[in-house]
């Protein structure tokens, strides 16, 4: 099998450096080889370290959360990366926001703009999920609950001292729909409270979607 091949059965999955070192382990100098390989299109480079198959061998690209959790980590997608992909806010977004326990990050690649917001531990751990965003295609991302506590926690400004600042953060400002937040499991948020940054605006925010 030659190496366009071994790239192209990888299109649907990042392709660490080490990965693409073992396909080049018959080459003298594979960092040559992979020069190469890039300035034909069989990879694309997201970052040092990092690729994915060019045009040359595959039209698809591995989905843009499942990258996220490879650029830079540990990471989970979260705030509205992952409440438009549950469909819980309308605004079409156009970078893949992620949560991290290093520190806050941004990463400008050919696929598109990757940021990672700093959470301290534990409350970083709390309400992940493994989502199958396509066919062999899996990623860690917030749950609906917890990427709204993130969203809250993490954007400068965001002070909900009254159920009334949280009901029109929620519905005015992120545009949520009632019967969205009613189905949110509250109780698992009252569980991360003790543990978690603006722990009075999240008190807010489940006092509000209690009184839906």
């Amino acid at each position: 099998m030659d190496i366009n091949q071994m790239v192209r059965q990888y299109s649907s999955q990042p392709i660490p450096h080490q990965l693409l070192m073992s396909f080049l382990k018959d080459y003298k100098r594979p960092n040559d080889k992979i020069r190469a390989l890039k300035s034909e299109g069989v990879i694309e480079s997201i970052k040092k370290g990092l690729y994915v198959a060019g045009s040359k061998v595959s039209s698809s690209k591995p989905e843009n959360g499942l990258l996220a959790n490879h650029i830079y980590g540990p990471s989970y997608v979260s705030m509205d990366t992952a409440l438009a992909y549950y469909g819980l806010i309308p605004e079409r977004v156009y970078e893949t926001t992620s949560m991290t326990t290093k520190s806050s990050k941004e990463f400008k690649t050919p696929i598109g703009i990757f940021t990672y917001t700093h959470l301290p531990l534990p409350y970083y751990a709390f309400g992940l999920k493994r989502i199958e965003l396509s066919s062999d295609q899996y990623a860690i991302f917030a749950s609906p609950e917890k990427a709204l506590c993130d969203k809250i926690v993490s954007t400068s400004g965001i002070l909900l001292r009254s159920v009334a600042q949280a009901s029109a953060y929620l519905l005015e400002n992120l545009r949520m729909d009632e019967s969205s937040l009613k189905d949110m499991n509250i109780e698992m948020i009252n569980t991360w409270l003790v543990d978690a940054p603006k722990k009075e605006s999240l008190i807010m925010v489940v006092k509000m979607i209690k009184n839906l």
